[in-house]
């Protein structure tokens, strides 16, 4: 159906999440990873953190967007389409839109990552249990 048609094409990342969004002109179907977004996401807040950038540029029944999401968990995932639709999006008209996504800060890579574990401790700061005898 779409394998032919012109696209705007976007990549998202957050946390380990990489999302490769391509937007359609269409009738705002979004698909991830072959399934729509109502089978892919069972939380309402996660849908509507993937249409924010669309919702704000008023464009959320111009474009059908069909993305392939991998790594992560679920909220990474849909930070990951977030921002990959965003950058997407300012292959329409970059001078309009950019101020506006970019205010709302959809344009930007959150940088926050889970931290390391270190060796002698349960997890990245958790320490075992202190034992007096």
């Amino acid at each position: 159906m779409y394998e032919s048609k012109p696209y705007l094409y976007g990549t998202g990342r957050r946390k380990h999440s990489v999302a490769r969004v391509r937007l359609y002109k269409g009738t705002g179907n979004i698909t991830i990873n072959g399934r729509t977004i109502d089978d892919y996401f069972g939380l309402e807040t996660l849908k509507l953190i993937v249409r924010q950038p669309l919702a704000l540029t008023n464009s959320l029944a111009a474009y059908d967007v069909i993305c392939t999401v991998a790594g992560g968990g679920v909220s990474g995932q849909a930070g990951a389409i977030r921002h990959g639709v965003a950058r997407a999006l300012l292959q329409v008209n970059e001078g309009e839109l950019r101020p506006v996504l970019k205010s709302a800060g959809f344009l930007t890579r959150d940088p926050r990552m889970k931290e390391r574990k270190k060796y002698g401790l349960k997890a990245a700061r958790r320490a075992p249990q202190f034992s007096k005898r």
